[in-house]
């Protein structure tokens, strides 16, 4: 295997390194980019749009691989606020730990937290699915509009608020359910999507031990007697 092309944050800048991976990648001929010391650094690797595997080595911070398509982005670390933002497809792993808002409103791909994600992950996904081997924080899934999330761990409070067409798999507790969210049974084609998922996240549960939480359906339409209540 070719050994991949490197860049250091500690000698260049993210700017640099992005308009690399945006205008030269293609006429270098390299399919795999190695990041090294992205030391908390923001928007590393956004907005591509190539056959491309990157891999950031370290902690980085805010919209990492935000936008992405098409590219496999490795996070051999923690990340900030909202990776994976907008993903359109392709992947995006984090080996650690990720803060508020993972794969806000991603239309397609997946996004794998391995540790732990904080509040609103999946927040307005529009079409991703994310699997997480941990927790979730508070508000997680709220006004999901499609797309599945996959929680390994527990669940915080106020999950799936205002949730529309996606559906929310959780294998730990749930704290409690936003407005319009309600659990339901889980189906043979629930375990066959889940057990998918989890395959190609690495993950090894029995998929049957998951929860199904999907919307009610009571906020698709303005209610005037419901007096801000449901």
């Amino acid at each position: 295997m070719t050994a991949p092309l490197q860049f250091d944050l500690a000698k260049q800048s993210v700017r640099d390194v992005n308009q690399f991976l945006h205008h030269d990648l293609r006429e270098s001929g390299a399919s795999r980019v190695e990041i090294l010391n992205p030391d908390g650094n923001h928007s590393i690797a956004a907005g591509l749009d190539a056959d491309v595997s990157v891999d950031i080595r370290g902690h980085a911070g805010y919209f990492i691989a935000g936008m992405n398509k098409r590219a496999s982005v490795t996070v051999h670390g923690n990340v900030g606020w909202s990776v994976a933002e907008n993903i359109m497809s392709g992947a995006v792993r984090v080996r650690g730990h990720a803060s508020e808002s993972a794969g806000a409103s991603g239309h397609g791909g997946l996004v794998v937290i391995e540790g732990d994600a904080s509040s609103r992950c999946g927040i307005s996904m529009k079409g991703c699915d994310i699997v997480v081997g941990g927790d979730v924080g508070h508000f997680s899934a709220f006004m999901a509009q499609a797309g599945r999330l996959v929680v390994c761990g527990d669940a915080g409070p106020n999950l799936g608020d205002s949730l529309y067409e996606a559906t929310i798999y959780v294998r730990g507790g749930i704290d409690s359910l936003g407005a319009d969210a309600r659990e339901e049974e889980l189906q043979q084609d629930d375990i066959e999507q889940i057990a998918n998922l989890l395959t190609a996240a690495g993950f090894d549960y029995d998929a049957r031990e998951f929860k199904r939480v999907a919307s009610a359906r009571e906020l698709y339409h303005w209610n005037a007697d419901a007096h801000q209540e449901y």
